[in-house]
């Protein structure tokens, strides 16, 4: 166990991650619409402010802005060409920070998706979007970051290409994917499916995990079943919760959350009990949940893995999807209970910061 994570998960229980980049970054000013990545370059006195504040907050390991920082992704702003300084820059900006701050903090080069439907169905291959992971994570990795973090993945095809432009940069990596779905991802993949991929792409990766989806329960869940699904494994990656802050409600005109630092504050200690070892906060997550966080996790002693009537109790709904996989009884995974939460459009993620 060599790279930063493996070494600081020797030192410490877990990694206090960070949470949202987007609603920071509207707090700060950013639009609807926006890429977020231009303002590594326009606005770096903003980035960075958001980089120190989830710092201040007490996150062990923080984000890059550069969720949106693919070709294709920066061809919906004519920034396709820009790729190599937007990530670069962001990159620098949070390695300034983490070096002067008085403990470790990693730096982490964020990945998401391309937006693009993989073939066949679709018309990108798998060779042009692990160029494009690639270049963005030599990018990432020419600005100081200590590893790549490759989030909110919804398809095997764009989780094997992301791995493989990653593993260019000799970096260590992790990929979590976003379980949105009755217990799935937006393209059928159940939290035994993330595992197994996982387990091998070792000893290559060091951590999976799932992110984003429809609240915390959900991601809860899904630790609970990743867990299960490699109990008798030899060797096992580290595991990643970072749940949205509640589930989104559309309220005056926008999308808010409705977690409370006192929800996410339970939802780490559930998630540390499932066997998470990173755990932070994804859409709507402030700093002040993130401290919230941090303050529930020191001296907590983990429990048994959760129930799931613990699960729903102290979290909310789980859909049929991941109760059934919990369970072991995959006949009712297609159905669905009154009070799941509804599924987030992935069209709004494509046109704005996430979170």
């Amino acid at each position: 166990m060599t790279d930063v994570i493996s070494a600081m998960l020797a030192e410490k229980r877990y990694i206090l991650a960070d949470g949202a980049t987007g609603t920071n970054l509207f707090s700060l000013g950013l639009q609807t619409g926006d890429a977020p990545e231009f303002w590594n370059a326009d606005h770096p006195e903003k980035v960075t402010r958001h980089y120190q504040s989830f710092v201040d907050a007490g996150s062990d390991l923080v984000l890059t802005n550069t969720f949106g920082g693919n070709r294709y992704r920066l061809q919906l702003h004519n920034g396709e060409d820009r790729v190599a300084e937007l990530n670069e820059k962001a990159a620098s900006l949070l390695r300034t920070v983490a070096d002067n701050t008085d403990r470790k903090v990693l730096v982490a080069g964020d990945i998401g998706p391309t937006g693009e439907i993989f073939e066949p169905t679709g018309t990108l291959s798998i060779e042009a979007a692990t160029d494009a992971f690639a270049e963005q994570a030599q990018a990432l990795a020419n600005g100081g970051a200590d590893l790549i973090w490759i989030e909110t993945l919804s398809s095997l095809e764009e989780a094997r290409a992301a791995f493989a432009g990653a593993k260019t940069t000799g970096l260590p990596i992790i990929f979590t994917m976003s379980i949105d779905t009755n217990g799935r991802t937006m393209m059928g993949v159940t939290a035994a499916d993330i595992v197994n991929l996982a387990i091998d792409m070792l000893p290559d990766l060091t951590g999976c995990g799932s992110n984003c989806g429809v609240g915390a329960a959900e991601v809860v869940a899904a630790m609970v079943n990743m867990k299960k699904t490699c109990e008798n494994a030899q060797v096992q990656p580290a595991f990643v919760a970072k749940a949205n802050c509640g589930i989104p409600e559309w309220v005056d005109g926008k999308i808010v959350y409705n977690g409370t630092p006192d929800l996410m504050a339970r939802y780490a200690q559930l998630a540390m009990d499932s066997g998470a070892q990173i755990i932070g906060g994804c859409c709507g997550t402030t700093p002040e949940h993130i401290r919230a966080m941090r303050n529930a996790l020191e001296g907590y002693e983990p429990g048994n893995i959760p129930a799931l009537e613990q699960i729903i109790a102290d979290l909310g709904e789980v859909s049929a999807g991941a109760q059934s996989q919990l369970l072991g009884d995959m006949s009712v995974a297609g159905g669905s209970l009154s009070g799941t939460a509804p599924r987030k459009s992935r069209r709004s993620r494509r046109s704005s910061a996430k979170g």
